[in-house]
């Protein structure tokens, strides 16, 4: 598994172990951790899910009165070396 993929991973279990529901995307540039907030989370739970999503490339909290409160995180995938950019068709 590349770096990016444990570190989602492992941002995910971190959550999950805080009792948080997660969702994780793979994008092609990207992996996304989504969990969803209850009102009643305490603040060591808070600190911890914080601490969590701190480990990513980006994130965030998404609160709205429809659908509640959304924890989400992004790490990057890494970006290939310039020699492979072309692929194997690429001429030098």
């Amino acid at each position: 598994m590349p770096a990016s993929g444990s570190r989602a991973a492992a941002i995910a279990a971190r959550l999950s172990a805080v009792g948080l529901a997660t969702r994780v995307e793979e994008h092609d540039r990207y992996t996304s951790i989504e969990a969803e907030v209850p009102e009643a989370l305490s603040a060591d739970s808070w600190r911890n899910a914080l601490e969590a999503v701190a480990e990513a490339d980006r994130f965030g909290l998404l609160a709205t009165s429809l659908d509640g409160r959304t924890l989400w995180a992004v790490v990057h995938k890494a970006v290939p070396a310039t020699g492979d950019v072309g692929g194997p068709s690429h001429q030098r």
